[in-house]
């Protein structure tokens, strides 16, 4: 009977200990201000960078897509089909207007022009001998101009002879770079089967369509850059070579033809280019990229405000307009001097205590320990 009323005071000694404790938590827990452990709109403040909102220049600026191509270009083909006995270039090489890129087979042209060429020989003799003879009065003059009818017909069939054996002779029709090729001695080409490509890239024309409200801002001569998507940072300057006379009736737009000068081959045919056209500028507030967060069609910043001695990121919202080099332009939602969360905007709420990295809050109260020094 004693062990059993020591166990039930013990129990209810322990319940009355957990009562006590729990208690004590409780006071000390309501003592803390609301908020105060955690990061939202009344807690610690975060470290934020911050940016000023500062005037810049910004161009106004056409932007369109591309594709680039050399001034000029072709894919050498053959008009017959025939063997290739010689082959006189390498891949890639650079070749001029007129040399000899690929040889055919010609073993009966070569026949041809030596029968020609016989041909005309002995007209030739013909006709001298019998022009002579009608000089000295021996022969009838009508006897030579006949001779004279055969040689012009022999002279005629021997260009002819000639023109064919050229035709087996394959020559670069204007300077430039040869692509790759798979064409060697012994290869049968056909009419219209690729022997290789050729490109004059000392000159890249990129051809590309523009609304057709750009009209007035669009004239023969204008600067131009390209970037080259495949050359990220890299911009190359040129002019508008060309307008089409027509606008298309289906996209209201008009073509236009860009020439940038290429001399170390940078830019190659085939390549996405953006071309930009600058016509006018102006200064305007703004901030960097990282500043901006979005949602939907709507854009934002964190702007810092002081409220009550400290500082806290506000949410407001802005228009935005260019963006170029890495910064916006702001229509409308801020100042210059404003001064902004700059990045890290994800981690940041409507109202929350902040400070700048490395430093007290912009426009914090002075600490005690500032006010006694002072």
């Amino acid at each position: 009977m004693i062990r059993r009323h020591f166990f039930l005071v013990a129990a209810a000694a322990f319940l009355l200990l957990l009562f006590v404790v729990g208690g004590i938590k409780l006071a000390t827990a309501g003592g803390k201000k609301p908020g105060a452990a955690g990061g939202g709109a009344g807690g610690r403040a975060a470290v934020v960078s911050v940016v000023v909102a500062t005037p810049r220049p910004f161009a106004d600026r056409i932007e369109v897509l591309g594709v680039a191509k050399g001034r000029q270009s072709v894919t050498i083909t053959s008009d017959q089909t025939e063997l290739v006995t010689a082959v006189h270039f390498r891949d890639g090489q650079a070749v001029r207007a007129g040399q000899i890129l690929v040889d055919l087979k010609a073993t009966e042209q070569d026949a041809g022009v030596a029968q020609a060429a016989a041909l005309e020989a002995q007209a030739q003799r013909d006709y001298d001998r019998w022009k002579t003879l009608a000089d000295r009065g021996v022969a009838p003059r009508a006897s030579a101009e006949q001779y004279l009818a055969a040689l012009q017909s022999a002279k005629a069939a021997t260009a002819a002879a000639r023109s064919r054996k050229l035709d087996r002779v394959i020559r670069a029709p204007f300077a430039g770079v040869v692509g790759l090729s798979d064409i060697s001695p012994g290869s049968l080409v056909n009419p219209g089967s690729a022997i290789v490509s050729l490109d004059d890239l000392a000159v890249i024309r990129v051809d590309f369509d523009v609304p057709d409200r750009y009209l007035p801002v669009l004239n023969v001569g204008s600067a131009i850059t390209a970037s080259p998507d495949s050359l990220p940072g890299q911009r190359f300057a040129g002019r508008i070579a060309q307008i089409d006379t027509r606008v298309n009736t289906q996209t209201r737009a008009i073509k236009a033809r860009a020439e940038f000068p290429n001399p170390s081959g940078a830019i190659r045919p085939g390549m996405l280019v953006k071309v930009a056209i600058d016509h006018g500028a102006r200064q305007a507030v703004s901030i960097p990229e990282s500043a901006i967060a979005y949602e939907g069609d709507a854009a934002y910043v964190f702007l810092l405000v002081t409220q009550g001695g400290k500082t806290k990121a506000q949410r407001r919202t802005v228009t935005i307009g260019a963006s170029q080099g890495g910064y916006v332009e702001i229509q409308q939602g801020l100042s210059p001097g404003d001064k902004v969360v700059g990045d890290g905007l994800n981690r940041v709420q409507d109202g929350q205590a902040v400070k700048p990295a490395g430093g007290k809050p912009v426009g914090a109260a002075p600490s005690r320990a500032a006010k006694r020094g002072a």
